[in-house]
């Protein structure tokens, strides 16, 4: 997954973050968003930009995970680093990151940290997830654990599908238009993809073409969202969220997106 806007720091402005941390304890400042089931959690410490890569490292088995990103941060490119989110990755056995965050790598070297770096692909696509849940299980020694997630994720994600079969209007696969990170959304209810846009912006051009194949939805992404997609269409716009919640539960957003077409589709 890639994003446009990036807000990357100067090394100099991050490492002058870092120049506080001999002031700050070992605790951080509640920002950020734990997975750890508790304090005395096993296991390798991972520290992870957002909460979509926490959630990965979550699935693969990680029971000692923290998010620098707090969950209630939309897109977490935007997000301002702190002193305290250079603490906790100067304890970590692993940090993992995408490449649309650059500032992942500046983060580990301004706090000193030894810990691994971990790129990972941030696709909600059954396929691009597996793969992740899997390289991080190995990379964290959890293989065991990473292979029942996925497993369950498959069970899941079958069922979601179906339940959201039966509510396509008129026994029909509906016609959609999906933002580029949101077609993940469309092969889950099984509709027709008509129309794809993004990351950018719909252009004028692009506006008149979309909604020239009359679809009947809108998968806009909610975490980069800029308001109505096809203004005047008449299509329904559901803004689909890729990000998992504080919980770091990965599956959640998949049910919460199911959860959203099945009502719309059956027009509850």
């Amino acid at each position: 997954m890639a994003h446009i806007r990036l807000l990357v720091r100067p090394l100099a402005a991050v490492t002058a973050l870092s120049a506080g941390l001999a002031l700050l304890t070992g605790c951080g400042d509640g920002s950020g968003t734990s997975g750890a089931s508790g304090p005395a959690a096993s296991g390798p410490v991972v520290v992870a930009t957002s909460t979509w890569e926490a959630a990965l490292a979550k699935a693969a088995g990680a029971k000692n995970v923290t998010s620098i990103v707090p969950a209630s941060i939309r897109h977490a490119p935007d997000y301002d680093l702190k002193p305290s989110d250079l603490t906790a990755v100067a304890g970590a056995d692993y940090v993992v990151y995408a490449s649309f965050e650059p500032w992942a790598g500046r983060i580990k070297e301004a706090a000193g940290s030894k810990a691994k770096l971990v790129e990972v692909n941030l696709d909600n696509t059954p396929a691009a997830a597996k793969a992740e849940v899997t390289k991080l299980g190995a990379k964290f020694g959890t293989e065991r654990a990473a292979a029942k997630w996925n497993a369950r994720f498959t069970t899941e994600w079958n069922a979601l599908a179906r339940q959201v079969k039966a509510t396509w209007p008129g026994g029909k696969a509906p016609a959609v238009a999906a933002q580029m990170f949101t077609t993940w959304a469309a092969k889950l209810a099984g509709a027709k993809t008509v129309g794809m846009y993004g990351p950018e912006a719909v252009t004028p051009a692009q506006l008149s073409a979309l909604s020239a194949k009359k679809p009947q939805y809108v998968l806009e992404n909610a975490n980069m969202s800029a308001g109505t997609v096809l203004p005047g269409s008449g299509a329904k716009q559901l803004d689909i969220v890729n990000y998992p919640g504080k919980d770091l539960d990965l599956l959640a957003v998949y049910r919460n997106a199911a959860g959203q077409m099945e009502k719309a589709f059956s027009g509850s």
